[in-house]
């Protein structure tokens, strides 16, 4: 026996398989999460946190503030893309976080209308 302490193991370390955290599930066909989706906890998320697994519960305190694309939660919990998708997929069935498209990008709008509506205003307002 020696006196150095023990190296304390991480869960998600290699010697624990992605079978494992995910439990063997696969993404349900209806949630098809991009790397853009939004995910964000619910409201009473804070209340289940201590039955959650410890990939779930880093998951789910990395979204308790705000919203947090999909390839964010991956970088930030260094869990596969897929694996993410999955536990996110668990949780959003639990009722435990909130998911949303991104915000579409804006269409482009016809020059001759914001100069139609440029020239009202300076005919307006004297520019």
């Amino acid at each position: 026996m020696s006196d150095e302490p023990e190296e304390e193991l991480e869960l998600t370390s290699s010697l624990v398989p992605f079978f494992v955290i995910t439990n063997g599930r696969s993404l349900p066909p209806e949630h098809a999460y991009g790397h853009t989706t939004l995910v964000s906890a619910s409201e009473h998320a804070a209340t289940t946190v201590r039955t959650l697994t410890p990939e779930a519960r880093q998951v789910l305190d990395l979204v308790m503030d705000g919203f947090l694309s999909v390839a964010e939660v991956a970088a930030h919990t260094r869990l596969p893309l897929g694996v993410v998708r999955i536990l996110l997929a668990e949780m959003e069935d639990g009722g435990l976080i909130i998911a949303r498209k991104p915000v579409p990008r804006a269409e482009r709008v016809d020059r001759e209308v914001l100069n139609a509506v440029l020239d009202g205003l300076r005919a307006r307002f004297g520019a």
